[in-house]
């Protein structure tokens, strides 16, 4: 008798909660609704469905590999950003909530400017932000940088879906060497590495096993690339031009702290993440 979509989501979620893996009910829905082409909760009308020997199998593929704690969006694929569907794989970081709050307070401020702006993403991963900059704001251009060639190659790929890949400019490079002597931009922004390298213990295996230790690691008690960022923005944004950073636990108010010791910005604040961390610093050029 084949199984049901209901039996395998039950077992595949107890096998979830036996591993300590959270949300396995959500998680064991999402990699069968991928392997069945459905939405998520169309299975909630479907969960007496018979399921074929070729998705079993897939299923089953999928399940052992979260089971390793693979992140489930790896798995899948793709991920949500503030309503873009974005690949995602081991090439650049999931955009996370939080990075979600970053983007919203650049295209709050963007949005008030009522012009055609210019703006740069420093460390750009999946493009996720670049994107949103392209996609919800009145920007006409943005240039965006990463170390990292694959995640270039995947913020390519992301911009070609988004139908913006006129309008973005990617570069290879680390924080201001990919720029043009002389260039400025309207925003700058950045999710840039930040975890401590003393911290590498205390991450969820999903992070620490799988995603781009580049991208999360950095000198300094994770203040290294934060601070360059700091101390380089000003000559390159123009004058009122914005600096938008996200930041670790703990950070927030050192890095608006060395801001406002530049002497080169006004109006620099901090913004709590939706769990009520001090997450993002925003900063305005003199």
């Amino acid at each position: 008798m084949a199984e049901t979509a209901l039996a395998l989501t039950r077992k595949a979620a107890e096998l979830f909660r036996e591993r300590g893996i959270e949300n396995g009910r959500l998680e064991a829905e999402l990699l069968l609704a991928s392997v069945l082409r459905l939405r998520r909760l169309d299975l909630y009308l479907q969960y007496d469905r018979p399921i074929e020997a070729a998705e079993l199998e897939t299923f089953r593929a999928h399940v052992r590999r979260r089971l390793r704690r693979e992140p489930v969006q790896y798995i899948l694929g793709e991920t949500q950003f503030r309503g873009l569907t974005l690949r995602v794989d081991p090439r650049a970081l999931i955009p996370r909530p939080e990075t979600e709050v970053l983007a919203g307070e650049v295209l709050r401020w963007a949005n008030e400017r009522g012009r055609p702006l210019a703006g740069l993403d420093v460390g750009t991963g999946s493009g996720a932000l670049a994107l949103a900059m392209l996609t919800e704001g009145p920007f006409e251009r943005v240039v965006a940088t990463d170390l990292s060639d694959e995640a270039l190659q995947l913020a390519a790929e992301n911009a070609a879906a988004a139908g913006v890949a006129d309008r973005l400019e990617l570069r290879s490079g680390s924080l201001w060497a990919p720029l043009r002597p002389g260039e400025r931009f309207d925003v700058i922004v950045s999710n840039p590495p930040y975890v401590g390298e003393d911290e590498r213990a205390t991450l969820q295996p999903e992070v620490r096993d799988w995603e781009p230790a580049a991208a999360l690691f950095a000198s300094a008690a994770g203040l290294g690339v934060l601070l360059a960022l700091t101390r380089g923005a000003a000559e390159r944004l123009v004058d009122g031009g914005l600096l938008a950073l996200e930041v670790g636990a703990g950070q927030a108010e050192k890095i608006a702290a060395d801001l406002r010791g530049t002497g080169r910005f006004r109006e620099t604040r901090t913004v709590r993440d939706l769990a009520g961390r001090e997450r993002i610093v925003l900063a305005t050029r003199s």
